[in-house]
């Protein structure tokens, strides 16, 4: 048996850079047999590209000081792992979505719809290679479902679905399935709870805390179970098996040692949070009300207000909707009204039909016109414009951050202009209004002073926090918010779920909200529409 003295992995005075950027100036680190770690801090502190480094995307380095030096008492960096490493994140979930995308043929296809790789060829990809279509199946990929990781990842009833039409969450436990049967002796799980529903959530703590317990009682790394270094922005829902905490803060180590070290000193951090976030909500508020005065001027009117004198108008309306594909019903019988001022909370399992919902109302899904769904007073398919019902929402989505990252290197505040243009991208020159309120927004969500950095140099919670910024910047009528929160880091989390609560005080904008997370439910949402997917009715409309 081996001792908590064998190095697993060892770091010592090194530094991690890409092609371009030195993201973390100096590192030392060593993970010992016998132990479970948990990788955490700030959005863009370092931990993301820590973990991306352990993986091979980028480079770890000697410090120039230390090259050459024959005092060293182990090496400067070296691995047991090698090339055994896998990663899931939200960032692999996105470059998936796009893979997708690019690989479409359906313009080629009688019928004009491309399925792409099922959730069952994806999976088995790392123990068949490549498969093209036309290809004989092999074998393996027909029988997948036996293998243990299939159940364990609870992707049974997915496997023969297409990748483009699995939920956020359904992508995330694809992407886990695959990454067990790879066989790879180490794994890497960034932010794996992001988007899944509690009985998901339930099945990998689970996971996490047999496969660790396992490994640590084995011998190294000949293990039939993999290590496993887990990466979270927030420190919530953290496994029993995990031992030591490494955090990282504006690109450096700020914390290394145990889980009980780390405790005391979150307990510390929250007693000086709670001192200040009362003040910081006061602060939104006035700012906030200046910025929507501001806005008003952009669009050459007062934005509506509700008031006690006015019944509130309905929003959106939706009546007998049904929505499915391939003899699935995602959506069935449904009949439901947005009046303004009723902030509504959209909860559901994975794969309930929360964003084909919302899409219905975007306009990104199809089938919208083929159901009785009225927006704003006017029936869809009925001579409206995309730009018009648009004009009226802003959106905060997994689809929408996709479609953003591929734009590449937009400034972030062309960003939050593109807001007031409803673009992926800024195409015209912003006015100089438009510059002022984008940079008032920036400095309210954190950013003060970053307004000329590029969105794709950011770390995946930055940009979501941003993307937040671009949907509320035009205070619209309806915001519609799907797993806002995703990738967010403990402080920006706070920050954001302040802020939208004060944008709903506003009264100019009525929100829409999907969430697996209760401590995110915002206290203005009274308003519930909970999808229940196989029952009749397959959603129920609550209050509380």
């Amino acid at each position: 048996m081996q001792t908590v003295h064998n190095h697993l992995v060892t770091i010592h005075k090194c530094h991690i850079e890409n092609t371009e950027h030195t993201l973390i100036t100096d590192i030392s680190w060593t993970m010992h047999a016998g132990e479970a770690w948990l990788v955490t801090g700030s959005n863009g502190g370092g931990k993301a590209a820590f973990l991306s480094a352990l993986a091979g995307k980028y480079s770890i380095i000697p410090n120039k000081e230390d090259t050459g030096t024959t005092e060293e008492p182990f090496p400067l960096y070296s691995s047991v792992f090698g090339n055994s490493v896998e990663i899931v994140s939200l960032e692999r979930a996105a470059a998936l979505i796009q893979e997708e995308r690019d690989n479409d043929e359906s313009e080629y296809i009688e019928g004009g719809v491309d399925t792409g790789r099922t959730g069952r060829v994806f999976i088995a990809e790392p123990l068949t290679g490549s498969y093209k279509k036309g290809q004989p199946v092999p074998e393996i990929v027909k029988r997948i479902e036996t293998y243990p990781a299939i159940k364990l990842c609870g992707v049974e009833k997915i496997l023969d679905r297409g990748i483009k039409y699995m939920s956020t969450g359904e992508i995330r436990r694809t992407l886990l399935a695959r990454a067990l049967i790879s066989g790879k002796k180490l794994l890497i799980l960034s932010d794996p709870f992001a988007g899944l529903d509690v009985e998901s959530r339930g099945i990998l703590l689970d996971f996490f805390n047999t496969i660790t317990g396992r490994q640590l009682s084995a011998e190294g790394t000949d293990s039939a179970y993999p290590h496993v270094i887990l990466g979270m922005e927030r420190y919530y829902e953290i496994p029993d098996a995990i031992t030591h905490v490494l955090e990282f803060q504006e690109g450096r180590v700020s914390f290394s040692g145990t889980r009980k070290e780390y405790e005391q000193i979150l307990k510390q951090r929250e007693t000086v949070n709670a001192q200040t976030r009362e003040a910081e909500k006061e602060t939104f508020t006035t700012q906030i009300n200046n910025l929507r005065k501001e806005n008003e001027i952009i669009n050459n009117g007062p934005s509506a207000k509700t008031s006690p004198e006015h019944e509130p108008q309905k929003l959106i309306e939706m009546y007998n909707v049904n929505v499915g594909w391939d003899g699935h019903k995602v959506l069935e019988c449904l009949n439901w009204t947005l009046h303004e001022g009723e902030h509504w909370l959209i909860r559901g399992p994975n794969g309930s039909g929360k964003t084909t919902f919302l899409e219905l109302i975007t306009g990104d899904n199809m089938q919208v016109y083929c159901n009785d769904i009225r927006m704003f007073g006017k029936k869809r398919g009925t001579g409206e414009t995309m730009w018009e019902i648009k004009a009226k929402l802003g959106i905060v989505s997994y689809r929408l951050h996709v479609e953003y990252r591929m734009v590449g290197g937009t400034s972030l505040e062309n960003v939050i202009v593109s807001g007031f243009r409803d673009s992926i991208g800024l195409y015209g020159q912003a006015t100089d209004v438009e510059i002022s309120a984008a940079d008032k927004w920036l400095a309210l969500g954190g950013f003060a002073g970053k307004e000329n950095e590029s969105f794709s140099d950011l770390s995946y919670g930055e940009q979501r926090a941003v993307l937040i910024l671009r949907a509320a910047v035009k205070c619209p009528p309806v915001l519609i918010l799907d797993e806002p929160c995703h990738g967010l880091d403990e402080n920006y989390r706070r920050k954001i779920l302040d802020l939208l609560e004060t944008v709903a005080a506003s009264g100019t904008t009525t929100l829409l909200h999907v969430t697996h997370e209760n401590d995110e439910v915002l206290p203005c949402e009274k308003h519930i529409l909970e999808l229940h997917p196989g029952e009749t009715p397959m959603y129920r409309i609550l209050t509380r």
